[in-house]
């Protein structure tokens, strides 16, 4: 199965110079955790997740309204053609420990991120026949 069958797509994305406050708010309102970073035309240049704006800086006191997105993002991005097998991201997310991969097209901007929750649910569909089945809890 390719990543195009499992990602979400339709991301938001953030320019680098975008303050940390603009893009703690965006992801709120996507209800997200992480944004891929792009410069010019769509080219991915870093990610900046909620972890990054929490420990890389209001840990450290830098000022939200201030900082930019590019003084703390993660640089370097791990990344997927959108016809990638499932398998090979679910090796590359193993081997560098991360949780999540952004989706790239053909011309390498970002069209999508893959989580290891992504993965979790397309095999437990594919387990279950295609069919999920939702759980109820006891009450």
């Amino acid at each position: 199965m390719q990543l195009s069958h499992i990602m979400t797509g339709a991301i938001q994305t953030v320019a680098p110079g975008t303050s940390l406050a603009e893009a703690a708010k965006k992801m709120a309102s996507a209800d997200v955790g992480s944004l891929p970073v792009c410069a010019g035309d769509r080219k991915l240049v870093g990610i900046i997740t909620d972890r990054d704006i929490t420990v890389r800086a209001v840990a450290r006191g830098l000022d939200p309204q201030q900082t930019q997105v590019q003084d703390v993002m993660t640089k370097e991005v791990l990344s997927c053609p959108a016809d990638s097998d499932v398998e090979a991201a679910c090796e590359l997310m193993e081997e560098k420990q991360v949780r999540r991969l952004v989706v790239t097209d053909g011309n390498e901007a970002p069209i999508g991120i893959v989580s290891l929750g992504d993965i979790a649910l397309s095999l437990r569909e594919a387990q279950s026949g295609g069919v999920l089945k939702k759980v109820s809890s006891p009450e």
